[in-house]
């Protein structure tokens, strides 16, 4: 011990003050730890994604009415553009209206990032030199590289792409709405999180592991075979929503009797021991007798004898023993010379059957999505890689919406979505709709998809909704299905931008382009959904086309007075048909600025509106 330290007497020491000034120096030392120091979700670019989700933009959806399928009656949707467009665009005519969305987005492996939001940040913006919070290296000093492995925003990218779509996603869900999302191991931690920032905590509905394949390789000893992907589920409001049970439907469930509905399965065993040889005590002869009943003992008196079928080039054998059909022969139905099994509809087992469904998706493997799609293209095998089976997105539908729901996936790929929505209407006479978004990505140019053909995914997308309707409707001739779709295109508004140029921009060669105040190449189709998107409709009303006079009219969603919208875009539109659209009393009317020749005409179509339509809102754009 050294003698030369101080030694403190503690007889003397005031614990009293002591006592509070540790306190104290504890309270202080709390506050600064709450203060700098919380639980927090964060990546580079946070900010500016959350910014942009609720930034606006100055486009417009341009119906493509070549591209789509029955446009003028289908409530379908195929969009084609960059999905944060095309949701924001959503908005004001879907708010609150979709039950349920089911999205297959970029896994990030590195391959397959396609959207390329602009959220540029500095280093300077770091908190780390040298990492990002992912704990990646930064590569570039003043910005960050493309989202490959080495960019060190590589996981930072993926989340400031998905950020305001799911935003944007969820103001567009109904209060009892849900998300389920699809993804793997690249990003399933981060999408957890993500969701619970968009849609809270409280109202995460559970990760559903889903079978793939059948088998994979792995790179070595430390590494688990990857034969699965997730589901991940969030409600909008879980208080609202709920997963309800399998639907009953003719397919499962197709016959009936006394005893309520019931499918039918073979008695014979037709596994690989199915043979009388390896399974003698099930083998026997089943007597059916006069009175309908069965015996295995062979009676005096029978209408029929039978048995099982050759089976692997030997006698077959029955899947029940002697007690096992004593105890069940009610459920055994006897019809064409074979035996069957009824089974029976029971609330308690398909609950159960219905539980394991949701924590295990093991009938849903890619393979059954690619089969599909390979059928319906015979012309180019393997047009598309990976696809969804259609049945995972019957599974979502099943599971939370009911049969006149929307269903919206905005990253569409090749359309299963759609796909699967016009297949389950058939099966159980729904009338779901859906909404496809896909962005208009080009096909690799030594692929099966470009050589037959197909520039861009978007087109594979609508060949396929296309194919698949067909399909359907000669498979299902009797069902009053919706196998059509709307294209819409992403686009710059309709406004003429030379009109709003400051006066000192302006040369005398624009001043022609100044006569009008819509740009030269729009339809008055793109004038009628633009007019559509400003009034807040809904994209999937009956459009009907008239004559009214010379002029042409077309006339959205009316069914009778005070409903819908009227439109006439000619260049001349005479007061008698002005007149005649006032008689049909529209909720809106709309012209376009150049139909009138001077102000003295458009106080001329107030005034007519006034008189005979005063509850018309009357729009010039």
């Amino acid at each position: 011990m050294n003698d030369n330290v101080e030694k403190i007497d503690l007889n003397r020491v005031d614990w009293k003050s002591s006592r509070e000034f540790f306190e104290s120096l504890g309270e202080a030392l709390n506050k600064l730890e709450d203060k700098d120091e919380s639980y927090d979700f964060t990546w580079v670019g946070k900010r500016k994604s959350i910014i942009e989700a609720g930034a606006p933009i100055n486009k417009i959806l341009r119906p493509d009415v070549e591209a789509s399928k029955d446009f003028d009656n289908t409530k379908n949707m195929l969009i084609v553009g960059d999905n944060l467009d095309a949701l924001k665009l959503l908005q004001e005519s879907y708010l609150g209206k979709i039950k349920i969305i089911y999205i297959d987005p970029p896994y990030n492996t590195g391959h397959d990032f396609v959207y390329h939001d602009n959220f540029t940040v500095k280093k300077a913006d770091f908190n780390d030199d040298s990492t990002d919070s992912d704990g990646n290296v930064i590569v570039s000093e003043d910005k960050y590289a493309e989202n490959s492995k080495a960019n060190g925003r590589f996981h930072s990218d993926w989340l400031s792409m998905m950020y305001p779509r799911l935003k944007l996603a969820r103001s567009l869900l109904c209060d009892d709405g849900i998300i389920f999302m699809s993804i793997d191991d690249n990003e399933l931690n981060n999408l957890y999180k993500l969701g619970e920032l968009v849609f809270g905590e409280d109202n995460f509905g559970g990760t559903a592991p889903r079978k793939t394949r059948g088998s994979a390789t792995t790179k070595g000893d430390s590494e688990m075979q990857k034969i699965n992907d997730y589901l991940v589920i969030f409600f909008k409001n879980k208080g609202c929503g709920k997963f309800t049970q399998k639907i009953i439907g003719q397919k499962k469930y197709p016959h009936s009797d006394e005893r309520g509905q019931y499918y039918i399965v073979p008695l014979q065993d037709n596994g690989p021991h199915g043979t009388r040889e390896a399974r003698p005590n099930l083998w026997y002869p089943i007597y059916l007798l006069k009175d309908g009943g069965i015996t295995y003992d062979e009676p005096l008196e029978y209408t029929e004898k039978i048995l099982p079928a050759k089976h692997q080039n030997k006698e077959g054998c029955w899947m029940w023993s002697k007690k096992k059909f004593d105890t069940d022969k009610k459920d055994i139905l006897i019809k064409n010379g074979k035996a069957w099994i009824k089974h029976y509809y029971v609330e308690e087992e398909d609950q159960n059957k219905y539980q394991k469904d949701k924590l295990w998706l093991e009938d849903y493997q890619n393979s059954k999505g690619t089969i599909l799609v390979n059928s319906l293209f015979p012309e180019a095998k393997n047009i598309f890689s990976n696809p969804k089976p259609i049945e995972l997105v019957k599974f979502c539908a099943n599971r939370s919406a009911n049969d006149n729901s929307i269903v919206l996936d905005f990253f569409s790929g090749s359309g299963t979505t759609g796909h699967a929505v016009m297949d389950l209407n058939a099966e159980d006479g729904g009338k779901r709709q859906y909404i496809c978004v896909q962005l208009d990505e080009k096909t690799d140019e030594k692929s099966e998809a470009r050589k037959a053909g197909y520039d861009t995914i978007d087109q594979i997308t609508a060949e396929r909704l296309r194919r698949a309707g067909e399909k359907i409707k000669s498979e299902h001739p009797e069902a009053d299905i919706d196998t059509g779709f709307r294209v819409f295109r992403v686009d710059g508004s309709n406004d003429n931008e030379n009109i709003r140029k400051p006066l000192n921009e302006i040369d005398q060669s624009d001043m022609f382009d100044m006569i009008d105040n819509v740009k030269k190449d729009r339809t008055p189709l793109d004038l009628l959904f633009g007019v559509i998107y400003t009034s807040a409709l809904p994209f999937d009303l009956k459009l009907e086309t008239r004559k009214i006079g010379e002029n042409t009219v077309y006339m959205y969603g009316y069914l009778d007075e005070n409903t819908g919208l009227i439109a006439c875009f000619d260049d001349e539109i005479p007061e008698e048909t002005i007149k005649e659209i006032a008689k049909l009393n529209p909720l809106t009317a709309a012209f376009k600025d150049s139909s009138f020749k001077n102000s003295a005409e458009k106080i001329n179509l107030s005034e007519h509106f006034r008189i005979i339509s005063p509850d018309t809102r009357v729009k010039v754009i």
